[in-house]
């Protein structure tokens, strides 16, 4: 499979800009779920800026009807 990361960088709502797995989603999706995190996309912007990836971060948003 050709990874298509300069297409992924156009919709890529992470603010983490030095992060080298920007673009790359099989390896950002990896690298948050063995932390129990979700990457950045997951989450709203203002929610994404915290840094808080966490799976209880993400469902309090929901919860709130945030996300």
């Amino acid at each position: 499979m050709e990874c298509k990361k300069e297409k992924n960088l156009e919709n890529c709502g992470c603010t983490y800009t030095s992060c080298g797995k920007r673009g790359i989603c099989c390896e950002c999706i990896s690298y948050h779920l063995k932390s129990r995190q979700l990457p950045g996309c997951c989450f709203p912007k203002d929610a994404e800026k915290t840094y808080d990836r966490s799976f209880e971060h993400f469902a309090r948003l929901v919860s709130e009807g945030k996300a």
